[in-house]
């Protein structure tokens, strides 16, 4: 912690308790996701794993996924400047590289569904980058991490406390 750090934090409201501790309560939904999401994880770039993780959770105002993945996203190479950027990619698509654009607009278009389909526009976008294999574990990563942001929001999983897991390459 630095010194500007522990002089501010005397100035922090309390963290938030969690309103249940759902894996516990529900250990088989718990194992499935963790299950789901290991197989997810196989068929995608780590980085851009995280980048997508990232975006849904911004979207989703999940504070415990963006500590986890932002901190996972740095331990598995992303720079902090892209990953401050990510909330703003449109206005700084330089940081991206069109793979990636087209992953995050397709996370974007999962995660809201505004319109109540993803728009053919951007699904051709990302299949012009992603083999049909890549893009089926793609649209997996932005389920799985949509999943745990809805539960995380719900229960109020507090961040700040994740620590980032040594994964095996």
């Amino acid at each position: 912690m630095t010194t500007n750090e522990s002089d501010h934090r005397h100035d922090r409201v309390p963290e938030h308790e969690p309103r249940l501790e759902w894996a516990k309560l529900a250990p088989d939904v718990a194992k499935a996701m963790y299950g789901f999401e290991k197989a997810v994880r196989q068929g995608i770039d780590p980085v851009l794993y995280e980048l997508v993780k990232i975006r849904a959770s911004q979207i989703n105002h999940c504070a415990f996924c963006l500590d986890m993945h932002t901190k996972e996203a740095l331990a598995a190479g992303e720079s902090v400047e892209r990953i401050v950027q990510l909330s703003a990619w449109q206005e700084s698509r330089h940081f991206y590289s069109p793979r990636e654009i087209a992953a995050i607009e397709l996370t974007e278009a999962v995660t809201v569904l505004t319109d109540g389909f993803v728009p053919d526009e951007v699904y051709e976008r990302a299949a012009a980058h992603f083999d049909e294999t890549e893009l089926a574990h793609l649209i997996a990563a932005i389920t799985v991490i949509n999943s745990w942001n809805r539960f995380a929001v719900t229960t109020r999983m507090a961040p700040g406390h994740y620590t980032p897991v040594a994964r095996k390459k």
